[in-house]
């Protein structure tokens, strides 16, 4: 028996199912009287925001709106946030969108009750104290931000990206509607399915993976490769739509607990600097990564490509691990993304600089299972494009 010790760790609780917004009502009631609501501004014509603020007063709450900021958005846009939870008196923040919605309902909670700015922690358990309560609805099968104790901000000015992590970010509550996800258009369910791969393929494979993270991550990989196809050709298939938040969920747990890698840290400067968003960028440079990384961790990337559905018998050992990296591309051929970085505006020069901004994420590099130079990562983003 293996004498690892580890832990495992995500939002104190789930509630998963067809009709689970419904129970914001009774548990928001639970955790206090007021609540900051942050919901991604795109929901507003959708009856989301009026659903989710009728349902929170129905339950006793007062209901205070923000929605003022962007996708991937900037440090000073959850100090915002946190200056009107602490304004208005609020005892709880319920976050519903995508990952930039639920991150930014995540900080605003812990800065609302911890001195300084959102710029001030990010890094590694530099938050001092616990926030205010929170509750994450995702809409989106991707991040899995609902789970975990990241939230990723970008500064524009500088073109860089930075997480706030720590164990007083994970949510108190995820309530997982996949009915929320029907409407998700085809474009943005393959790029955040695919970013949800990502989390699975690279908490799987991450040097610290442990036995827990191995389970969700490996059935994430399954839920996710087999469903999203057909979420992105028929939104309404609830079937699908269900499998593949579960998938995200799962994902989520992974990377809370074992880390995400290469792919991560190669595609945080494509979207700081070019603007790409995150699921595309981590898109483009997963196949690679993953193929790079086959000789560092060959039994479990064999194991991916079998779970994935291709059929590496008879091949040698590397050749098996590498089928994965294959049939990830397989998959984004079906699903219609651009054929490379090239296709996504980035110019061949960004070669000289990307390799070092990509490796200067060190604590993020030192979970990929195979050491990284200047000149692999130069080779990964050549393959990329």
């Amino acid at each position: 028996m293996s004498s690892r010790v580890f832990d495992f760790h995500g939002a104190t609780r789930y509630v998963f199912g067809s009709g689970a917004l419904a129970r914001l009502e009774p548990e928001a009631a639970s955790f206090g009287r007021k609540a900051l609501l942050v919901i991604d501004p795109s929901l507003s014509g959708q009856g989301l925001q009026a659903q989710a603020a009728d349902l929170l007063k129905a339950g006793g709450l007062e209901c205070v709106l923000f929605q003022d900021f962007t996708q991937e958005p900037e440090p000073a846009e959850a100090d915002a946030a946190a200056a009107r939870a602490r304004e208005a008196g609020c005892d709880l923040v319920v976050g519903i969108g995508g990952g930039s919605a639920m991150d930014l309902a995540k900080a605003a909670a812990v800065l609302a009750l911890n001195d300084g700015r959102a710029a001030d922690y990010v890094g590694v358990n530099l938050v001092p104290r616990p926030g205010l309560p929170t509750i994450m609805v995702p809409t989106t099968a991707g991040t899995g931000s609902e789970v975990t104790w990241t939230a990723v901000f970008t500064t524009r000015a500088s073109k860089i990206k930075g997480g706030i992590n720590s164990r007083f970010m994970f949510p108190d509550l995820a309530l997982l509607d996949p009915v929320l996800t029907l409407t998700l258009p085809p474009g943005l369910t393959a790029t955040t399915g695919l970013d949800a791969l990502c989390h699975a393929v690279e908490s799987y494979t991450s040097v610290k993976a442990n036995p827990m993270s191995d389970l969700v991550a490996l059935e994430a990989i399954r839920l996710i490769s087999a469903n999203l196809p057909l979420a992105v050709a028929d939104g309404r298939n609830l079937p699908a739509r269900e499998n593949m938040l579960l998938g995200s969920l799962l994902a989520g747990l992974g990377l809370a607990n074992a880390g995400v890698t290469a792919v991560h840290a190669l595609s945080y400067p494509l979207g700081a600097i070019y603007g790409i968003p995150h699921g595309l960028a981590n898109a483009m440079l997963l196949p690679h990564v993953m193929r790079f990384n086959a000789l560092g961790s060959p039994e479990k990337f064999s194991t991916i490509a079998r779970v994935m559905g291709m059929d590496p018998t008879g091949l040698t050992s590397k050749y098996q691990a590498q089928a994965a990296s294959e049939a990830v591309l397989d998959l984004m051929s079906d699903l219609g993304l651009p054929d490379g970085l090239a296709a996504l505006d980035v110019p061949p020069e960004a070669l000289d600089d990307l390799p070092a901004k990509g490796l200067a994420l060190a604590r993020v590099m030192e979970n990929n299972p195979r050491a990284m130079t200047p000149a692999d990562a130069r080779a990964v983003y050549e393959a990329a494009f």
